[in-house]
Formats: C-alpha cells, sequence, structure tokens
C-alpha cells in the first residue's frame, strides 16, 4: 500500500508553488496524495514566519496533524523551519525540519537516515528552483522565477528566512510556462519574493522586462500575470511592455506599506507618498482600465493618528481597484520589533478595519466600471448551484451560469450586473 500523504501550505505564492512541486515530486515517486483532513501518513508542513499570528497557525497545523492521525510522520519546512527550527522540533510528533532550500531533495530526506533537523544557512544557498509542469487543483499556474530579498525592510523577517535574491536563468522558466502550457493552463503567474529584482544576480544582469518579452515572443501562452513588484522596479518600459502586450495582464501589484513619508523612512523603504501617487497616475495615464492593487500596514511603531490619516488619504484620492491591509505584527528578529511606541494591537487593527472599509469601495467603484461590457475570463474552480467563477485579465472576481467542465479555460463573459465586490455575467 502507498504511503498517503497531505500538504498544509501558509503564506504566499512562493510557498503555493513549492507545495505544488512537492506534491508533484511525491505522487510521481509512488505516495498518495489525500485531503489534510484525512489522517495522511506523512504530514508536511510548509510555514510562513511574517508574523507571530503565522507561526501560531503553523503550530496549531501541527497539532491538527496528530489529531487527525497520531501515528503520522510529521515533517516542517518553510520560513518558520529555517528561522526557527529547534523551536518546531521540539513539538510533539515532529519528526523532520527541513529549510527551504531543503525542500529540492525532500524526497532525499524522507528516505535517508539523518538529523531530525536539517537547516542549512540560507544566505549562502544558489542551488536550482523547484519546478513542476502542472499545478494540482488550480485553473491557474504559478512559475517561480526568482528567491529571496535584499531589501532589508524593517519589519520584515523573510531576507533572514528566504536568504539572497537569486533568479531562476530564463531558458529553465521558458521551459516551465512550456509545460504548463502543454498541461493546459491558460494563464500563468509569474511569482518570487521580489521578482522586480529579476536577473540582476546574472553574470550579465537580465530584468524582468527581458524575461516577460521572451515569455511572450517564444511560448504559446495565453494570458502572463506579473506577482508583486516593488514601486521602484515599475519604469516606463514595463508600463509600456504591459500596455503593448497581447498577454500580460493590465494588472499591478504594488507595495505601499505607508502613504506616510517618515512611517516609509523607518520601515526602510526607499521612495515617497509622492513619488508613489505619480507612479500609479503614470499607470493609469497609459492603461485607464488597469487594476492596481497595494499591500498597506496599519500600526507601525510609532504610527502617529495624522500619519496613518495621511496614508489613509493617499489611498483615497488614488485610481487604484482594491487592497490588501495587514495591521503590523512584531516580528521577533527585525529592527522594528526594537523600535520604541509600539502601537497596541488593537489600535492597529481598527486602522486597518478603516483602510479595509475604503478598499471595499475602491473595488466596488472600479467593478462598477465594467458593466455592460465584455470580458475574457479564466474559468476558476469550484462550480456550485450552477454558477461558475472566472478571473479577468484586470483581476475582476465574474460569476457566471455555465455547465461543468469550463474550469481552466479562457472564456468571453459579458457583465450585467454586481454584488457586492463580484461581476454577475453570461458566457458571450
Amino acid at each position: 500500500m502507498s504511503c498517503r500523504f497531505a500538504i498544509a501550505t501558509l503564506g504566499c505564492k512562493t510557498n503555493q508553488f513549492e507545495s505544488a512541486a512537492m506534491e508533484e515530486t511525491l505522487t510521481a515517486a509512488g505516495y498518495q496524495p489525500v485531503p489534510f483532513a484525512e489522517g495522511a501518513d506523512l504530514v508536511i508542513i510548509n510555514t510562513c514566519t511574517v508574523t507571530s499570528a503565522t507561526d501560531s497557525q503553523s503550530r496549531n497545523l501541527i497539532r491538527r496533524a496528530r489529531r487527525h492521525n497520531a501515528g503520522c510522520r510529521i515533517v516542517v519546512t518553510g520560513c518558520y523551519a529555517q528561522v526557527d527550527p529547534a523551536a518546531l522540533a521540539d513539538l510533539p510528533g515532529v519528526s523532520l525540519v527541513i529549510g527551504n532550500e531543503e525542500k529540492r531533495d525532500l524526497l532525499q530526506r524522507l528516505t535517508a537516515e539523518g538529523p531530525r533537523v536539517q537547516v542549512g544557512d540560507i544566505r549562502q544557498q544558489a542551488g536550482p528552483a523547484l519546478s513542476l509542469s502542472s499545478f494540482s487543483g488550480r485553473s491557474r499556474a504559478f512559475a517561480q522565477i526568482q528567491n529571496g530579498c535584499d531589501t532589508y525592510c524593517s519589519y520584515c523577517i523573510i531576507p533572514y528566512a528566504r536568504g539572497a535574491s537569486r533568479s531562476v536563468p530564463p531558458e529553465q522558466v521558458l521551459d516551465q510556462v512550456r509545460e504548463l502550457v502543454t498541461s493546459g493552463y491558460q494563464e500563468v503567474v509569474l511569482t518570487g519574493i521580489h521578482i522586480g529584482g529579476y536577473g540582476k544576480d546574472f553574470e550579465t544582469p537580465g530584468s524582468l522586462l527581458q524575461l516577460v518579452q521572451r515569455i511572450e515572443q517564444e511560448t504559446d501562452l495565453a494570458r502572463l500575470r506579473l506577482g508583486s513588484i516593488e514601486p521602484q522596479e515599475i519604469d516606463d518600459a514595463l508600463i509600456e511592455a504591459v500596455a503593448t502586450s497581447s498577454i500580460l495582464c493590465p494588472h499591478f501589484h504594488i507595495p505601499l506599506q505607508s502613504g506616510d513619508d517618515a512611517v516609509l523612512q523607518r520601515m526602510n523603504r526607499h521612495y515617497s507618498g509622492g513619488y508613489f501617487a505619480e507612479l500609479v497616475r503614470k499607470i493609469i495615464r497609459r492603461l485607464p482600465e488597469a487594476a492596481i492593487g497595494l499591500d498597506v500596514i496599519t500600526g507601525f511603531p510609532g504610527e502617529t493618528a495624522q500619519e496613518f490619516e495621511n496614508t489613509r488619504r493617499l489611498i483615497e484620492e488614488l485610481p487604484i481597484s482594491h487592497l490588501h491591509v495587514f495591521p503590523y505584527s512584531r516580528r521577533p528578529g527585525t529592527p522594528a520589533a526594537d523600535f520604541p511606541d509600539q502601537i497596541p494591537g488593537p489600535l492597529a487593527k481598527e486602522r486597518a478595519a478603516t483602510l479595509r472599509l475604503l478598499g471595499e469601495q475602491k473595488q466596488q467603484d472600479f467593478a462598477r466600471r465594467f458593466l455592460g461590457r465584455q470580458l475574457k475570463v479564466v474559468v476558476e474552480g469550484g462550480r456550485q448551484d450552477g454558477i461558475c467563477k472566472g478571473l479577468s485579465g484586470n483581476y475582476l472576481q465574474i460569476a457566471f451560469p455555465g455547465p461543468e467542465g469550463l474550469e481552466g479555460q479562457l472564456l468571453s463573459v459579458t457583465v450585467d450586473n454586481l454584488s457586492g465586490q463580484t461581476l454577475l455575467g453570461r458566457q458571450s
């Protein structure tokens, strides 16, 4: 009987990609994937450590795995495992802790005798990236083009958990995209920790722009979406490439974090609110229907009522489509954890709630502009009561009636109505 396994994933798209790659490796070796709640024989917890809350969620998943199957073998990996492996190794039921780079050799580490903790110095790593040819259970696929980060924002543990920025060679990315196209994927999302820095570590430096141009010219991909890009790395050439491309989605995910210059300085973010505002307006001048989503942190140490208001006002004035808002969470091991004037958690959450309401209004206003329009959507999974859901190029959720078997297809949908943040339509 084959070993039954489950992978539980916390955190970012990079982790989701790496979990999918580990699942593909295990399945090819004869392991049988099962839902987490079924009580697998082998459980892999792919952790996040962006906040103390995600550390807690990782520990809860370990306890839940044991409740589902007291005799299961638990392997913990991911960013929490990278920065604090000893804490995880001490938890009941954990048999193996491996770091982020060690994921590449998962099968070998499962079958070989070795220490319970196998976590190398990730700042010294430069190994090949994980890859995969399909993306189980998803209608859109991720392609990892880069890992690590060199920016050291004062609130962020990721450079310590993911190491220095290192890019996947373009030929490897192209091969990965071609395999995903062969597997039937209409949309691929380029993902990494800091994709705007793509290629800068090559002997002959490259760029994200060069990579996306090669994907468009040298593969048969229908739709390409960019992951999060730092504001300083969105230049005129990249905006123009999105505007003129036949496959690049008009969708920018840009970390703002704060709209106040003093807070940005404390965060070690190297731009101003004014620079950011001009960037957003420049994008909209060239791409009036582009989706622009922002990441924002509320309650950063020392954030005054006026500094928060500066952020709120900037976002209110900008022509954006949606927000991802996070109350600041003190992360031991980062400079900001030792800053004075830590903001009480309830106040940070209250400010986050204020911005989320603003974000919902922005999203509704953006979606309403497309009533009566025809949009191309990739049909996602989870069809219920005859209703399918799809995602447009500019990141709009659209629900429409349709038969089974449409998942993953690229279809035209005419938009008729709006319910909350979801557009309602019919297949064109």
